[in-house]
């Protein structure tokens, strides 16, 4: 049996900075993964094109965590400084 899928990021164009044109139309997707690893990864590949995130567990996983938009950052990059 393969490992269910415990995390996800929640993600699309930053709607304060519209500096993509295509962004207007783009709506928030979702993806899942089966490690909080992959999942940093993912955001950060995501906080990278200037788009906002936000983080958490599915459910039913216990503990359940959410990591918001404004500390996804810290979230996904522990040595970032801002």
């Amino acid at each position: 049996m393969t490992k269910p899928d415990i995390w996800y990021v929640a993600f699309g164009p930053d709607k304060s900075i519209r500096s993509d044109a295509s962004a207007a139309g783009t709506v928030r997707t979702t993806k899942t993964f089966k490690s909080e690893i992959d999942a940093k990864l993912f955001a950060k590949q995501i906080i990278a094109k200037g788009w906002t995130a936000t983080a958490g567990t599915l459910n039913p996983h216990q503990p359940k965590q959410t990591i918001p938009a404004s500390k996804i950052e810290q979230w996904a990059d522990p040595g970032f400084a801002g």
